[in-house]
């Protein structure tokens, strides 16, 4: 994968982070954060622009993003067979929605970088939810500054180490994934504790006539 990777950046330069980080923000499985890293250690070899290779992982964050929200917005129905298909898929959808019934933006926000494969969920259910887009798009851009930002910095900086880098990363992405399970499901309980408790104070109480 990462001799894949490099080869995508030293032919395609920055095209291929713009590309890249767009599929990853619709739930294709493509490897984002591994690109930055490598965009960010060819800026630091002289091979890329460092600012260039940062706009156009940036970029393609922002527009798979905007996209993302657009089919949840536009083709709710379809998305929901979509993930209804995989079960995992519908797990995710489940407890994207659950974020933003929590938190709102800054489950957007937070979706973007510290819990990333999460964040094509939240895209979907933000629109799906009727979020508003200058609502979304705020903290969808504040978490890909982060995102981007991260990445392409640590490639940067440690381009001699860059495979231990992606290892590191690789390592943390899977403790992560871990985490958005056990916060998605608690999340999920709690919304329906919030449901269900809305739903007994709004039942009319009976009067015992005896």
């Amino acid at each position: 994968m990462t001799d894949t990777v490099f080869i995508l950046v030293a032919n395609y330069g920055s095209l291929a982070l713009f590309v890249i980080t767009f599929l990853s923000c619709l739930a294709v499985p493509v490897p984002a954060s591994l690109m930055m890293l490598t965009g960010g250690a060819f800026a630091a070899s002289g091979d890329l622009v460092l600012i260039t290779a940062s706009l156009s992982a940036y970029g393609g964050a922002l527009s798979g993003d905007q996209t993302g929200f657009l089919v949840g917005r536009s083709c709710a129905r379809a998305l929901e067979r979509w993930a209804e298909a995989r079960r995992s898929r519908a797990r995710l959808l489940s407890r994207a929605r659950a974020s933003i019934d929590e938190w709102g933006g800054v489950g957007v926000f937070l979706s973007r970088w510290l819990i990333s494969p999460f964040g094509p969920y939240v895209n979907f259910a933000s629109g799906a939810g009727r979020m508003r887009w200058a609502r979304f798009s705020a903290w969808s851009a504040a978490g890909e500054v982060v995102w981007v930002g991260m990445y392409v910095g640590l490639g940067y900086m440690f381009a001699d180490s860059l495979t231990a880098v992606a290892e590191f990363a690789a390592d943390l992405s899977g403790l992560i994934a871990g985490g958005v399970v056990a916060v998605g499901l608690g999340l999920w309980l709690r919304v329906m504790q919030r449901r269900h408790g809305r739903a007994g104070r709004k039942s009319p109480q009976r009067v015992s006539r005896d």
